[in-house]
Parts: C-alpha cells; structure tokens; sequence
C-alpha cells in the first residue's frame, strides 16, 4: 500500500540549508488551507511518483470569488515538478478550512477523495477518480445522507470531517466523520468506496457543549487504526486525551484490552474507558495544563503509536487567558504513555478559537524529529512577529529538543505544517499567509524538501 502523508521531490530543489527564504519555497496551490481533522490531506502515490494534496480556496486569496469555497485537489508530478488543479466541488458554502477532502488511494489505484460542511447539513460527499493513478477525470460526486439517522438522536446534528483508511486484511474501507450526537461515527465500505454504510459510533458521551470528542487517527493499512480523543471541545471542558484502538472488530485500550466487542454497532463507548494518555491539570513547571487538545498520532515503523497534543497554561482550570499554549510530545514506552513538554505555542490566533494555534506535526518514521508554527522562538524564548516554522531533534531517551529555524523574518504567518517522510527523504507543508477565521484566509500551500 502506498504511504499517505510522504513524497520525494529531490529532483526538484536540494536544500543545503534548514534555513529558508521566500524563493526557496515550493508553492502547490496559491490559494488553500487546511483544519487539521481530517486525514490523509497529502498522499503520495508511487506507482506514477505524484503528490496528491487537499486543501480549500477562500475569496480572499487569488481570483477571489471565483474560487471562494473550491475544494481544491493539487497533483504534482514529482519527476518533471508539473503541477494541476482539480477542483471536486466548486464554492461548498460557507467557505471553511474544515472542508478539506481525505484522500485515499484504492487498491485498484483509483483515487477516493471524501468531505463535508462545516456543521451546515446532514451530508458527506465522495468522488472518485475514472482511472487508476489519474488525477484529471472523476465521477460525478455521490452523497451519504444522515438525516434518517440524525432523526433518530438528534435532528439539529450535522456531519463534518472525514478521516479515510483501508485495512487490506479486511479488505474494507472507514470513514470516520463528526456526526450522531457530535460523535466520532463510522462508515464502511466494502466496495473499496464505491458505496458506503453506517456501521456505528466508535464513542459516545452525554453531549456537552459544542461537540464530543475530538479525535485523530493512524492506521498501519493492514488490521489497526489507532487515535486520540479529548472528552469534548476544549473552550466548554477541561480535556483529557486518550488513545485506544480498533482490531479485527473490537475496541481495545492501549494494553489490548477490550472496551466494546462490536465496535461496529450503535451502541458506543465513552471515552473515560479507553487509556488516560494526558490527564488534566497536570503540573508542568510552574503552570497547570488544562483544556487540553488532539493535534496528532502516528504509528512508527513497528507499529508503536505517538503523537501531539496542546493544551492552556494556566493557574487553574477555569484560568480565563488564553495567551499561554503549550506542546506535549506523547509516546509510548513500552506499556505506559511518556509526555513531555515540546515548546511553547503563544497565544489563540484570535480571540473567537480560545486553544486555536499555529499546530505542529511529527516525522511518521522518527518520534523524535518535530516541526511547530509557533510565534515564540524555541531556542531563546523570545516574542516573533509572525507564526514561524521551527525543526527540533532529540535523542531518543533526551528531554530537550534542539530547534532549527526553518523560515525566519517572514512578511505573513506559517501555519499548521504536515510532515511527510519516505526513506532518506523529509517533505514539510504548510500554509502561508494570513488567517483571521477558519472561513477568512489569504494563504498558500507551501513546502520544502529535506534530505535526511
């Protein structure tokens, strides 16, 4: 299967240097964003060696209203560098980062792509491609309508997010969206996507707040998809995060141990059952660390998960300043979960997202190679003008992270990296610009190429 999240472009720049400038950067789409629910956004497929990359078009960035909404597919060929935009639906209104597509390549090669509104309707939409490794042409785009299913729980529910993932030794493929109750809830396909089916909540607790349960997710693509959940939204609850799994059917915590034999009912499990991976308000130095927030997992090469959270600094849980977010590196030593503190992220980009900030992601094939959008420098602490993006390398049993600048003065913000690696080469996107509200940005989706 292909590696999502991974490419080689090596014919196209060498990097000498960590430290970059403007026109060091490969730019793939000069209008596009991201949320950071929704996974794969970046797939590389090996057999025609060509990047795949999901994003939204807002109004405020290049042709304005004429993209406004586009949910953007950008391929590029990685041997000549060429590059082409398809768009799969044109202006999904309200224009909103979080309707960026998943990506997935088939077994048969063709290409799935899969989204939704931001908390609008009752629908999830899917496209795929008419040939295998073919990015130009796709059928019509399909619909799976949860309003039948809604009606039964909550008819004022809406579906937002996709996370797509094929487990070859089932041959079936999930999807994992927002949806009844504001739950983590399942669809399944058996027919490699062509059609879909509910199969479920993977959790579900008594509704609090905006949502339940913010979850990633990592799957191996052979029998396993890991993730990370909080409790609720951060801004309503003081979070907790916890990781549990599925296998062969079943719900199990982190030790194998089984919380629901049938992950595949309607029946759910809540999140307080699975493995307490970060406990809230625990003290890091002198702050206590609350509200926390999913931002990655992964699984390195034998199978063993990592990943990032954020939380608030603060005195005390009901602390009301958000201008103090931290990051915790997250992995698992042998049977227990080992935190430790990354780096400080500053202040919520604005004032309406009190734990939104710049997010980092990790190296899939090494837990101990970062990189952060942060406004604070790592290695002296001191206030920047912008989001910055910043590299930072530990030994494996090291506490302290050794950072590196990857861009520096920049004129806009650097937001929300996705590391992707394959063998001896590591590839950070972004996007770069500025971003005032999840539907209001000017940014582009940006990269380097390093070789390890």
């Amino acid at each position: 299967m292909p590696r999502s999240c991974c490419f080689a472009i090596g014919v196209l720049l060498t990097f000498f240097q960590l430290r970059i400038f403007a026109s060091d950067l490969i730019t793939f789409n000069d209008n596009g964003a991201w949320c950071w629910y929704q996974d794969p956004r970046i797939v590389h497929d090996p057999t025609n060696n060509t990047l795949l990359i999901s994003s939204v078009a807002a109004s405020e960035g290049p042709d304005g209203s004429a993209r406004a909404g586009d949910i953007d597919l950008v391929t590029c060929d990685l041997k000549t560098g060429n590059k082409s935009r398809f768009i799969l639906h044109h202006s999904l209104q309200p224009q909103d980062d979080h309707n960026a597509a998943a990506l997935l390549i088939r077994p048969d090669g063709k290409y799935l792509a899969m989204y939704s509104r931001h908390n609008v309707d009752n629908f999830t939409f899917w496209r795929i491609s008419t040939k295998p490794h073919d990015a130009s042409a796709w059928n019509d785009e399909q619909t799976f309508d949860w309003t039948p299913l809604f009606a039964k729980v909550d008819p004022k529910n809406h579906a937002t997010y996709c996370n797509l993932f094929y487990l070859s030794s089932e041959n079936r493929t999930y999807n994992f969206s927002r949806a009844i109750n504001t739950d983590p809830s399942i669809l399944i396909s058996d027919n490699q996507g062509d059609t879909w089916s509910y199969a479920g909540k993977l959790l579900t607790k008594k509704r609090l707040g905006y949502v339940n349960g913010y979850t990633k997710y990592a799957s191996n693509g052979r029998d396993r998809i890991d993730f990370f959940t909080t409790d609720h939204h951060p801004r309503d609850f003081n979070n907790n995060v916890y990781h549990g799994y599925i296998q062969a059917g079943k719900l199990r915590r982190t030790d194998g141990s089984i919380v629901d034999e049938n992950v595949l009912d309607d029946d759910g499990h809540s999140q307080d059952e699975l493995t307490k991976v970060f406990t809230a308000s625990t003290p890091f130095g002198q702050s206590i660390m609350t509200h926390a927030w999913t931002v990655c997992i992964k699984l390195d090469p034998s199978g063993r998960p990592f990943g990032l959270i954020t939380a608030r600094a603060n005195q005390s849980a009901d602390d009301k300043s958000f201008s103090d977010h931290r990051l915790f590196h997250a992995r698992l030593d042998k049977e227990n979960w080992r935190v430790t503190e990354v780096a400080k992220l500053g202040p919520a980009l604005w004032p309406a997202e009190q734990d939104y900030t710049g997010l980092a992601d990790i190296d899939p094939l090494d837990p101990n190679v970062i990189y952060i959008s942060t406004p604070i420098d790592p290695r002296d602490g001191k206030a920047l003008k912008v989001h910055e993006i910043f590299k930072g390398t530990r030994s494996d049993e090291a506490k302290s992270w050794t950072w590196t600048a990857i861009t520096s003065d920049s004129p806009v913000d650097n937001l929300r990296p996705i590391v992707c690696s394959w063998e001896s080469t590591r590839a950070i996107l972004w996007f770069r610009g500025t971003m005032t509200r999840s539907q209001h940005y000017n940014c582009a989706i940006v990269g380097i190429i390093e070789h390890k």
